[in-house]
């Protein structure tokens, strides 16, 4: 089960990872994250990185030791990672890597509720959804291909999960698809029948199955 982390933002994961091997202002904490891509991997709303920096110190993750000024512009504080702070990042790490949390995004929160769209646009907008993942496969793929030429393997690994995981979703919503145009998906006449609200229909079961309602247990 995932621990309550001080700072549970994954964000704050992040910064501690890119402050291993020296001490940083904000500014240059914001364009290592940049320059080691983990604007990819992480949903980062920039504006908050003060406020997680600020959230790691106050939890002794990290510590200051210092600050500096260019010119007319504000002074920059330095931090540095504490012991405490490599501890975290290493445990929080083990936790990430060792115990699956249900992931929920926005593709999940449309399949479980499918069922409000008629089965022949759900074939339609999965065929436009296969063409957008098809592309961003072909993207990463050639992504990787460069990158492989310059880095090791290890710093490739979330990059390589993310393509599988493209490619997998691809393959699901590639065989959901065909289901619904070659009519094999189960109960797509009922389904088909409750939107197209024909006679001889039994709406209330209908509705039922569309809402995703088991009627099974009143019989």
């Amino acid at each position: 089960m995932a621990k309550k982390r001080k700072v549970g933002n994954l964000l704050a994961l992040a910064v501690l990872a890119v402050m291993q091997d020296e001490a940083m202002h904000r500014y240059q904490i914001a364009a290592r994250l940049r320059d080691y891509g983990k604007d990819r991997d992480l949903d980062i709303k920039w504006g908050s990185l003060y406020t997680v920096v600020q959230n790691l110190a106050k939890a002794g993750f990290l510590e200051v030791v210092g600050s500096e000024r260019e010119g007319a512009r504000p002074e920059r504080v330095i931090y540095r990672i504490t012991d405490a702070g490599q501890r975290e990042l290493v445990d929080w790490t083990r936790e990430l890597i060792a115990e699956p949390e249900p992931e929920r995004g926005r593709f999940l929160a449309g399949l479980s509720i499918l069922a409000v769209l008629p089965p022949d646009e759900v074939a339609e907008l999965l065929g436009r959804r296969l063409v957008s993942l098809d592309a961003q496969i072909a993207e990463v793929r050639k992504e990787l291909a460069e990158l492989a030429a310059t880095l090791p393997r290890l710093f490739l690994i979330e990059s390589e999960y993310g393509l599988a995981v493209l490619e997998t979703e691809a393959e699901w919503a590639r065989a959901l698809r065909t289901e619904l145009l070659e009519g094999t998906f189960p109960d797509l006449a009922e389904w088909q029948a409750w939107h197209q609200g024909g006679p001889g229909v039994d709406s209330a079961r209908a509705r039922a199955y569309v809402e995703g309602v088991d009627t099974t247990s009143d019989r």
